[in-house]
């Protein structure tokens, strides 16, 4: 799978996860089998994030982008999600999280490594709990970068590994080096956030509801796992790269209105 293709399914994940969340009802099985495969998105989101940020041409513009859908997304997000009446405040959307997250990738490659770097990403971590996806995001995000991934330039290691030529593409199955960083990671996002769910599901439900349901969460991670490291080519779509782009933006707030407007009207 090209990258464009997956970013395509993690937007048919998130779809399923919204519309989950805004018409089902919470703890019947078509609803957390929904939402959990929805968890797929975030975590690639954020790889792609941290890939796309060493070999984006213009940082600046890649920030400016986030940015700008972050503010164009804020009120259909809010209309999809508010629980009672038309609109309310709900939270700063998942486009926000990840201008945040690509903050934190910027501090990485502008501050040097001591007190100041780590005071600057703990603000930016602490800084995305009013937000979709608070602190997850940002923290998946630190450790695709800072997990051995990424070569001196900043880029995702190539398919032959860290010596391998720059203009080689990435290709998860046949680099074991980057294999194995790469399960690293999402080892440790499975137990986190595995662990947070357990946390707040033992508060509502019986001990073996709430590991399976547990277990059920780190799902979509998982999955994203596989895609990743296993079926990803490294390339970008040969056609339509231009139209998969700006897709990718407009697509998070479009979605999120006609949910909203559906809602109301439902």
């Amino acid at each position: 799978m090209n990258r464009d293709q997956i970013k395509y399914a993690a937007m048919f994940t998130m779809l399923l996860n919204h519309i989950a969340n805004i018409f089902l009802e919470p703890g019947t099985f078509l609803f957390e089998v929904m939402v959990d495969v929805g968890y797929f998105t975030a975590i690639t989101m954020c790889y792609f994030l941290v890939e796309g940020y060493g070999y984006t041409r213009s940082k600046e513009k890649y920030g400016k982008r986030l940015l700008l859908f972050a503010l164009i997304s804020e009120i259909p997000f809010c209309l999809a999600f508010t629980e009672e009446g038309t609109i309310s405040f709900v939270n700063m959307n998942m486009l926000f999280t990840l201008f945040l997250c690509f903050l934190i990738l910027y501090a990485m490659e502008k501050i040097p490594s001591g007190t100041r770097r780590i005071l600057c990403i703990l603000g930016l971590v602490f800084a995305s709990a009013y937000s979709d996806w608070a602190l997850l995001a940002p923290i998946f995000t630190y450790w695709f970068a800072s997990g051995g991934l990424r070569d001196a330039q900043g880029k995702m290691l190539p398919a032959g590994g860290r010596n391998a030529d720059q203009k080689s593409h990435l290709a998860g199955g046949q680099n074991p080096e980057r294999k194995k960083l790469l399960w690293k990671v999402f080892r440790k996002a499975m137990l986190f956030f595995g662990l947070l769910n357990l946390v707040e599901n033992m508060e509502q439900t019986t001990p073996a509801r709430a590991v399976i349901q547990s277990l059920g969460a780190t799902a979509g991670i998982l999955l994203s796992a596989l895609c990743i490291i296993y079926l990803y080519n490294g390339k970008r779509s040969e056609k339509h790269r231009t139209f998969s782009k700006w897709f990718f933006y407009i697509f998070y707030p479009a979605h999120l209105l006609i949910l909203g407007i559906l809602r109301i009207a439902i």
